[in-house]
């Protein structure tokens, strides 16, 4: 299995995860609707960017800081409730994400990291 499709296929499970409707997964992953559609199922065969494929990794960081830090129900649902946080002021993780982009995957990923103390 190629590491796209190792990424793609864990990125769709937290999205399940997560609750994430289909059209925000796309939106993270930095795809239409219908490619992240192509992209969950086995076999997809297309090629990611060095940008989509960053989001995939930041995500999956992301998902691990939360499943380490927090109890299984709070990891699943922190992406999706407001957040006062200094990296979201009031907005839903998922939704910053997606508005501040790459960038901002990043540094919720460090910012994740730091409070259980890996950085």
């Amino acid at each position: 299995m190629s590491e796209t499709a190792v990424a793609l296929k864990a990125v769709d499970r937290i999205m399940t995860r997560w609750n994430v409707p289909v059209p925000q997964a796309a939106r993270l992953c930095d795809m239409s609707e219908s490619t992240w559609k192509r992209a969950r199922k086995p076999g997809f065969s297309g090629t990611l960017t060095h940008d989509q494929m960053l989001r995939l990794s930041a995500l999956v960081g992301i998902y691990k800081s939360l499943v380490l830090y927090f109890d299984a129900d709070i990891a699943a649902r922190w992406p999706t409730l407001p957040n006062n946080g200094p990296l979201f002021k009031g907005m839903r993780p998922v939704d910053a994400l997606i508005e501040y982009g790459l960038p901002h995957f990043l540094d919720t990923r460090r910012y994740l990291d730091a409070l259980r103390g890996g950085a």
